[in-house]
Protein backbone atom coordinates (compact mmCIF):
# COMPACT_ATOMS: atom_id res chain seq x y z
CA UNK A 1 0.00 0.00 0.00
CA UNK A 2 1.88 3.37 -0.80
CA UNK A 3 2.16 5.69 1.93
CA UNK A 4 -0.25 9.14 1.31
CA UNK A 5 2.18 11.68 0.10
CA UNK A 6 2.60 8.66 -2.82
CA UNK A 7 -1.42 8.63 -2.90
CA UNK A 8 -1.72 12.39 -3.57
CA UNK A 9 -0.35 11.75 -7.61
CA UNK A 10 -2.94 8.91 -7.64
CA UNK A 11 -6.45 9.33 -9.06
CA UNK A 12 -9.00 10.92 -6.96
CA UNK A 13 -11.31 7.95 -6.86
CA UNK A 14 -9.07 5.80 -5.69
CA UNK A 15 -7.20 8.12 -3.58
CA UNK A 16 -9.45 8.32 -0.03
CA UNK A 17 -9.65 5.09 0.35
CA UNK A 18 -6.00 4.29 0.48
CA UNK A 19 -5.35 7.60 2.26
CA UNK A 20 -6.94 6.32 5.70
CA UNK A 21 -5.15 2.68 5.49
CA UNK A 22 -2.12 4.19 4.58
CA UNK A 23 -1.85 7.10 7.24
CA UNK A 24 0.65 5.63 10.27
CA UNK A 25 0.53 6.62 13.83
CA UNK A 26 2.72 6.87 16.00
CA UNK A 27 1.70 7.16 19.93
CA UNK A 28 -1.75 8.85 18.30
CA UNK A 29 0.02 11.13 15.94
CA UNK A 30 -0.60 11.14 12.46
CA UNK A 31 3.37 10.33 10.33
CA UNK A 32 3.33 10.27 6.92
CA UNK A 33 6.23 8.28 6.68
CA UNK A 34 8.03 7.07 9.79
CA UNK A 35 10.42 9.88 10.63
CA UNK A 36 14.05 9.54 11.14
CA UNK A 37 13.83 9.63 14.40
CA UNK A 38 10.96 6.80 14.55
CA UNK A 39 13.05 3.65 13.61
CA UNK A 40 15.14 3.87 16.56
CA UNK A 41 14.20 1.07 18.86
CA UNK A 42 12.56 2.27 22.34
CA UNK A 43 14.98 0.89 24.13
CA UNK A 44 17.71 3.21 22.18
CA UNK A 45 17.56 6.29 23.56
CA UNK A 46 17.88 9.77 21.08
CA UNK A 47 21.93 10.60 21.84
CA UNK A 48 21.69 13.65 24.26
CA UNK A 49 22.08 16.88 23.28
CA UNK A 50 25.19 19.33 24.64
CA UNK A 51 24.57 22.90 26.03
CA UNK A 52 21.39 22.56 27.23
CA UNK A 53 19.89 21.83 24.14
CA UNK A 54 16.82 19.01 24.77
CA UNK A 55 16.85 16.35 22.17
CA UNK A 56 13.05 15.94 20.36
CA UNK A 57 11.42 13.73 17.76
CA UNK A 58 9.48 14.69 14.60
CA UNK A 59 6.52 13.54 16.71
CA UNK A 60 6.82 15.75 19.67
CA UNK A 61 6.30 18.73 17.09
CA UNK A 62 2.14 18.12 16.61
CA UNK A 63 -0.40 18.39 19.16
CA UNK A 64 -1.09 14.96 20.59
CA UNK A 65 -5.45 15.38 19.67
CA UNK A 66 -4.16 16.51 16.47
CA UNK A 67 -6.74 14.82 13.85
CA UNK A 68 -5.70 15.24 10.17
CA UNK A 69 -8.79 14.14 8.63
CA UNK A 70 -11.42 15.84 11.08
CA UNK A 71 -12.83 17.75 8.54
CA UNK A 72 -12.83 15.37 6.21
CA UNK A 73 -14.23 11.73 7.72
CA UNK A 74 -17.47 10.81 6.41
CA UNK A 75 -16.80 11.60 2.94
CA UNK A 76 -16.48 8.51 0.22
CA UNK A 77 -14.18 9.93 -2.35
CA UNK A 78 -13.66 6.08 -3.10
CA UNK A 79 -17.14 6.11 -4.36
CA UNK A 80 -16.50 9.21 -6.95
CA UNK A 81 -15.12 9.02 -10.76
CA UNK A 82 -11.82 10.55 -11.07
CA UNK A 83 -12.16 14.15 -12.50
CA UNK A 84 -14.99 14.89 -10.21
CA UNK A 85 -14.77 18.45 -8.99
CA UNK A 86 -15.74 17.18 -5.11
CA UNK A 87 -12.84 15.03 -5.04
CA UNK A 88 -10.86 17.94 -6.60
CA UNK A 89 -12.23 20.62 -3.92
CA UNK A 90 -11.37 18.18 -1.11
CA UNK A 91 -8.53 17.45 -2.35
CA UNK A 92 -7.83 21.28 -2.47
CA UNK A 93 -9.36 21.79 0.98
CA UNK A 94 -7.01 19.02 2.56
CA UNK A 95 -3.59 20.87 1.34
CA UNK A 96 -5.18 24.04 2.79
CA UNK A 97 -5.72 22.76 6.26
CA UNK A 98 -2.03 20.57 5.89
CA UNK A 99 -0.38 23.90 5.37
CA UNK A 100 -1.80 25.18 8.42
CA UNK A 101 -1.25 22.74 10.64
CA UNK A 102 -1.22 23.53 14.29
CA UNK A 103 2.39 23.19 16.38
CA UNK A 104 2.74 22.04 19.90
CA UNK A 105 2.66 24.77 22.28
CA UNK A 106 4.71 23.39 24.25
CA UNK A 107 8.09 23.84 22.13
CA UNK A 108 7.60 26.99 21.35
CA UNK A 109 10.85 28.78 22.58
CA UNK A 110 12.50 26.02 23.52
CA UNK A 111 16.14 25.25 22.96
CA UNK A 112 16.35 21.82 21.06
CA UNK A 113 18.06 19.15 18.78
CA UNK A 114 16.44 17.19 15.87
CA UNK A 115 17.51 15.52 13.09
CA UNK A 116 16.14 15.14 9.45
CA UNK A 117 16.64 15.76 6.11
CA UNK A 118 17.86 19.33 4.11
CA UNK A 119 15.67 20.77 1.40
CA UNK A 120 17.72 24.03 0.61
CA UNK A 121 15.77 27.47 -0.23
CA UNK A 122 18.54 29.66 -0.20
CA UNK A 123 22.06 27.74 -1.19
CA UNK A 124 25.30 30.26 -2.34
CA UNK A 125 28.89 29.69 -2.84
CA UNK A 126 29.08 30.11 0.75
CA UNK A 127 26.86 27.34 2.05
CA UNK A 128 23.15 27.12 2.34
CA UNK A 129 21.79 30.23 3.84
CA UNK A 130 18.03 29.33 4.37
CA UNK A 131 16.53 25.60 4.30
CA UNK A 132 13.38 23.16 5.18
CA UNK A 133 14.26 20.67 7.61
CA UNK A 134 11.97 17.54 6.97
CA UNK A 135 11.68 14.20 8.69
CA UNK A 136 12.00 11.43 5.94
CA UNK A 137 14.04 11.34 3.05
CA UNK A 138 12.50 12.74 -0.05
CA UNK A 139 10.07 15.18 1.23
CA UNK A 140 9.01 18.39 -0.86
CA UNK A 141 11.85 17.41 -3.40
CA UNK A 142 10.16 13.88 -4.65
CA UNK A 143 7.26 13.58 -2.95
CA UNK A 144 4.48 16.54 -1.96
CA UNK A 145 5.35 18.01 1.76
CA UNK A 146 3.89 16.64 4.90
CA UNK A 147 1.71 18.93 7.09
CA UNK A 148 2.97 22.25 7.81
CA UNK A 149 3.40 21.18 11.66
CA UNK A 150 5.80 18.39 10.24
CA UNK A 151 8.34 20.70 8.40
CA UNK A 152 10.85 23.51 9.96
CA UNK A 153 11.99 26.44 8.23
CA UNK A 154 15.87 26.46 9.58
CA UNK A 155 17.49 29.84 9.30
CA UNK A 156 21.81 29.17 10.34
CA UNK A 157 23.28 31.54 12.76
CA UNK A 158 26.28 30.98 9.60
CA UNK A 159 25.75 29.53 6.18
CA UNK A 160 25.65 25.83 6.68
CA UNK A 161 28.57 24.83 4.16
CA UNK A 162 29.00 20.89 2.84
CA UNK A 163 25.59 20.11 2.70
CA UNK A 164 23.19 19.45 -0.63
CA UNK A 165 19.62 18.40 -0.65
CA UNK A 166 18.54 15.75 1.32
CA UNK A 167 21.62 15.00 3.29
CA UNK A 168 20.28 14.00 6.92
CA UNK A 169 21.93 16.45 9.53
CA UNK A 170 21.13 17.56 13.24
CA UNK A 171 20.33 20.79 13.82
CA UNK A 172 20.25 23.26 17.18
CA UNK A 173 18.94 25.99 18.15
CA UNK A 174 15.21 27.99 19.31
CA UNK A 175 11.90 26.58 18.10
CA UNK A 176 9.30 29.45 17.46
CA UNK A 177 5.85 29.23 15.65
CA UNK A 178 5.75 31.36 12.51
CA UNK A 179 4.14 30.04 9.21
CA UNK A 180 6.36 30.46 6.12
CA UNK A 181 5.12 29.71 2.86
CA UNK A 182 8.12 28.71 0.32
CA UNK A 183 8.01 27.35 -3.32
CA UNK A 184 8.85 24.04 -1.47
CA UNK A 185 6.38 24.05 1.08
CA UNK A 186 4.41 25.38 4.08
CA UNK A 187 6.15 25.19 7.52
CA UNK A 188 4.43 26.12 11.46
CA UNK A 189 7.85 26.06 12.64
CA UNK A 190 10.66 27.90 12.41
CA UNK A 191 14.33 27.17 13.76
CA UNK A 192 16.93 30.01 14.46
CA UNK A 193 19.75 27.84 14.03
CA UNK A 194 23.35 27.78 16.27
CA UNK A 195 24.96 24.65 14.74
CA UNK A 196 24.10 22.44 11.53
CA UNK A 197 25.95 18.95 11.47
CA UNK A 198 26.07 15.78 9.83
CA UNK A 199 23.53 12.95 11.14
CA UNK A 200 24.89 10.27 13.21
CA UNK A 201 22.20 7.86 14.87
CA UNK A 202 22.64 6.72 18.58
CA UNK A 203 23.81 3.58 17.24
CA UNK A 204 26.75 5.07 15.44
CA UNK A 205 27.68 6.45 18.79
Amino acid sequence: MPTLLRLLALPAAALWACATAAWAQTDGVPLMKPSITASAPAARPLPPAAGGFRTITWEALVPADWDPFKEFKGIDLASMQDGDPRATLMLKRMREVWDRAPVNPALVGQQVRIPGFVVPLEDTKDGIREFLLVPYFGACVHSPPPPSNQIIHVLPKTPAKGFRSMDAVWITGTLSHLQTDSYMGASSWRLDAVGVAPYESAKAR
